[in-house]
């Protein structure tokens, strides 16, 4: 479901691991996905929707990351996606070349859960780099209360960033529609 942020991070593992160790540290069961001074996250998100809002590592592990760090960076792709048509053709190939439902799915339909739509293609459009520390911290929001992993556990709780609501916090960007700005 969610092959973009497995694709940028396996991009950031090869791409960058002469200037930050990969994995980063790790704090319980959640790993940093690298390390250079700080810990640092690779995510990445569609910006052709109306959320502003990307869900981060473990709430938790990000506050103690902060406290032995100052702070915990993100590098987060940004881009345009498109999604599976209206017949789920995407879906449908997918649900073939995994061998059928997943146990997951066959539970979210017992639930009566509705089923997202997959994305097909992502268009790259900018780079962000993002310091959050305590103050940016007390900005977001938290996510997945009450939510639970395939497995039926209980997920724990995420940092929610939303984008609207930073400035000086995204200290440099790399924009794919030829121009390169620095904001300090």
């Amino acid at each position: 479901m969610e092959w973009i942020g497995f694709y940028f991070q396996f991009l950031c593992e090869h791409l960058l691991k002469d200037i930050i160790t990969i994995p980063g540290p790790k704090y319980g069961n959640v790993k940093f996905d690298g390390f250079n001074e700080i810990p640092w996250d690779f995510k990445a998100h569609a910006i052709n929707t109306s959320s502003h809002q990307i869900i981060i590592n473990d709430s938790e592990a990000t506050a103690s990351a902060i406290r032995d760090y100052g702070c915990v960076g993100l590098i987060l792709a940004m881009g345009e996606v498109k999604y599976n048509d209206t017949q789920r053709t995407f879906q449908q190939w997918h649900e073939e070349l995994k061998g059928g439902k997943s146990k997951y799915e066959i539970d979210r339909i017992k639930r009566g859960a509705w089923s997202r739509l997959r994305k097909v293609e992502f268009n790259l459009k900018q780079i962000s780099f993002i310091k959050i520390d305590d103050v940016v911290l007390v900005k977001c929001g938290s996510f997945q209360r009450d939510f639970r992993n395939s497995n039926g556990k209980p997920r724990r709780e995420k940092v929610l960033l939303d984008l609207e609501k930073l400035d000086e916090e995204i200290v440099y960007f790399l924009d794919f529609n030829g121009k390169d700005k620095k904001i300090l």
